[in-house]
């Protein structure tokens, strides 16, 4: 823990230099995750550019594999949004990062499971004991994986392994690995390759393990725009709204702007179910994405990636819904 708050404070001081040499740029800075969602949706459509475009903004893209490039990106300023797992989105917060969560994006399904391989002999959650499992640490398919291991009882007894989605298909293709816990597009390569599901997020929402993708917001970033807040906002609802009134077109669009099959497309929006600005506004679904992630703050400590507690009060602050409140 000691090391990850002497990189945070390096970067803090490297946030401190890009803000004052930032200042006066007319650049909105888009942290984005290589999924098919609203966000990716409305970069293809060219939302963006329009709502930002009329503010006097301009738009850079930036892409990340996971939630903890996308944290360090914000520690150093180099973004002013970015997407990411929601139990990432805890670790900015128990790390104390200038972040605010401004919108949910999609709560996570089959779109995440994890891939055994089919000569490995796993036909159950208990004969994972023993064998070497990969997955990205402290996302959210890590958090749903403990649990599943927690739920067999076998943590104890099993070898994991913190990879990337790349380094995680590479391994899988090596033999180096026996099962992962991952989301698509990598998951769908593994099952392509001789794996099968043994669980997915989808199961675990049954057993009370929610998780999402997310939008962080540079908290100083945000309070001096809020119009700039408002108008990202603008554009997950427009994209929801296309995704579902001309869903066969906007299945084609995420598939030219991800490089992806009308199929592998389909297959991963519907594991996965979209927000509507009317639920962002909810108090009642922002509630209980508070208290799931009050929740999971505990597995963080347990896994040392935040080394304080954070209570429902904090949380409620840190999901921030006034600016989806003011969008129309």
């Amino acid at each position: 823990m000691k090391k990850i708050m002497l990189f945070i404070a390096a970067f803090v001081a490297i946030l401190g230099l890009s803000a004052c040499g930032n200042s006066e740029e007319k650049v909105v800075r888009l942290g984005l995750l290589r999924v098919p969602n609203d966000a990716m949706l409305a970069k293809q459509m060219g939302l963006f550019e329009d709502a930002f475009g009329e503010l006097g903004y301009e738009i850079e893209y930036y892409y990340f594999d996971s939630g903890v490039d996308a944290n360090k990106a914000i520690v150093s300023g180099d973004i002013d949004f970015a997407t990411m797992g929601n139990i990432n989105s805890i670790v900015a917060l128990g790390n104390e990062l200038d972040a605010e969560l401004v919108w949910i994006h999609e709560t996570l399904g089959s779109v995440e499971a994890l891939a055994v391989r089919d000569d490995a002999g796993i036909e159950t959650a208990e004969d994972l004991a023993g064998k070497t499992i990969a997955t990205t640490f402290a996302s959210t398919a890590h958090y749903v994986l403990l649990n599943v291991l927690k739920e067999a009882g076998v943590e104890d007894e099993v070898e994991l392994l913190n990879m990337n989605t790349s380094s995680i298909v590479a391994a899988w293709s090596r033999g180096d690995i026996d099962a992962a816990y991952t989301w698509q597009p990598s998951l769908g390569l593994l099952l392509d390759d001789g794996g099968s599901v043994l669980v997915s997020s989808a199961d675990m929402i049954e057993r009370g393990y929610m998780t999402a993708n997310v939008e962080l917001a540079r908290k100083s970033f945000a309070e001096k725009n809020p119009e700039l807040v408002q108008a990202y906002i603008s554009c997950m609802a427009e994209a929801y709204d296309y995704f579902m009134d001309n869903h066969e077109d906007a299945v084609s669009k995420l598939a030219v702007e991800l490089d992806l099959s009308i199929e592998e497309i389909e297959l991963q929006t519907s594991g996965s179910i979209w927000t509507s600005l009317e639920e962002m506004q909810s108090v009642a679904f922002n509630d209980s994405y508070v208290n799931t992630m009050v929740e999971q703050t505990v597995f963080l400590q347990e896994q040392d990636f935040i080394d304080r507690s954070i209570d429902t009060a904090e949380m409620d602050t840190f999901i921030n819904e006034s600016y989806a409140k003011d969008v129309d």
